[in-house]
């Protein structure tokens, strides 16, 4: 069948707005009908080329919410007519990391979708003939995609799509973070280094678990208002400290000692490393969620972890994709947590390289494309 879809021909060059052809779904595989997807980071990541795994020509987007339309042979628990969310960290049910519950990282599909293709080595969406990449196994910037079953979470019917499309990954990796990765507990200091979609979610995650102090960092002061509105309680803009400025001393004496949970939004391991050295001595957690660029480290004294401090990263914020992402978007709509204000713009499929665009100008909190 013929589709819309906003193609990555290549690393550095604006997406392409063109038809390609999608073949039906194969054994254990779903088509959904996209009805809205978000612009994260992770995707302009990919684009720009830093992306140690970036695949072209490729199919972005992986935040998305749609209907299932047409379910291959083998798929026992979606049917067409299902609202469902596409996840980029499947779970299968089955393999030793879902079994041993210490971990949300499925490996069941990782070989395929890591190589841009469905698990029978193949992929779906062809241009003039040729095989066009699947990415993250979810190809959200398209108005029609084939995934796995198992990388689909079956959701509410009356949740708005062009909301919980953001349940996909930004809502998910920074609530998800708090709640499943560092279980933050009431009473808790917590810092927040980036305050852009993830850092804002990490802030709305540590107010609804009752942390009693939640300190933004960000270097652009008009993030300062609506992380405020989210939860925050203090604003740090490092910028104002000098340039000589030594941002974790200032942090340990704000909070007489340093952070019970420090959490890194930007992918800068830079900040990675003051996020671990401004928790706190003997029982500071530091969790890393930023991706970085392709090569880079992140480096710290030994002291630091040898006196208490551990450094954990978080993927999807720990979050089973099928089992938890439901419990999310009924979270959103008993007003539990807020996605609306997070959602800064909406454009339309032909606008979408405006709204990375917007992203690089830290204009936007989230965007998002409505089919």
């Amino acid at each position: 069948m013929d589709v819309t879809a906003a193609i990555a021909f290549e690393a550095g060059r604006p997406l392409e707005i063109d038809t390609v052809q999608l073949e039906g779904p194969r054994d254990g595989e779903v088509l959904v009908e996209i009805m809205a997807t978000g612009l994260c980071h992770t995707d302009k990541y990919t684009l720009s080329g830093q992306d140690p795994e970036g695949l072209f020509p490729a199919i972005l987007g992986h935040e998305g919410a749609g209907i299932v339309r047409e379910v291959g042979a083998g798929v026992k628990h979606l049917k067409p007519g299902d609202h469902v969310i596409p996840l980029y960290t499947p779970e299968c049910r089955e393999c030793p990391s879902c079994l041993s519950r210490k971990t949300n990282l499925c490996t069941a599909i990782r070989s395929t979708q890591g190589k841009g293709l469905m698990p029978d080595g193949t992929s779906r969406f062809s241009y003039k003939g040729q095989p066009i990449h699947h990415y993250m196994g979810c190809s959200t910037f398209a108005n029609f995609t084939v995934l796995p079953e198992i990388a689909l979470a079956k959701i509410r019917p009356d949740a708005p799509f062009d909301k919980v499309c953001y349940i996909g990954c930004g809502v998910t990796t920074g609530i998800g973070a708090v709640l499943f990765t560092a279980q933050v507990e009431a009473g808790a200091t917590v810092g927040v280094f980036g305050l852009g979609g993830i850092g804002l979610n990490v802030i709305q995650g540590a107010k609804m678990v009752g942390a009693n102090r939640i300190i933004g960092i960000d270097i652009n002061p008009e993030r300062e208002a609506i992380a405020r509105q989210f939860g925050m309680t203090d604003f740090v803009n490092p910028k104002e400290l000098g340039p000589n400025g030594d941002l974790v001393g200032h942090l340990i004496e704000m909070t007489g000692g340093g952070l019970d949970y420090t959490f890194e939004c930007v992918g800068n391991p830079t900040l990675m490393r003051q996020a671990l050295e401004s928790a706190h001595r003997g029982w500071g957690v530091s969790c890393v969620i930023g991706v970085a660029g392709a090569g880079q480290e992140i480096s710290t004294r030994p002291f630091q972890l040898v006196t208490g401090r551990r450094w954990i990263g978080s993927a999807f914020g720990g979050a089973r994709g099928r089992t938890d992402v439901p419990k999310i978007v009924d979270w959103y709509m008993e007003g539990r947590i807020d996605i609306d204000s997070l959602i800064t713009h909406k454009l339309k499929l032909a606008d979408i390289n405006l709204g990375f665009d917007m992203m690089s100008r830290g204009e936007s909190i989230r965007t998002v494309v409505e089919y």
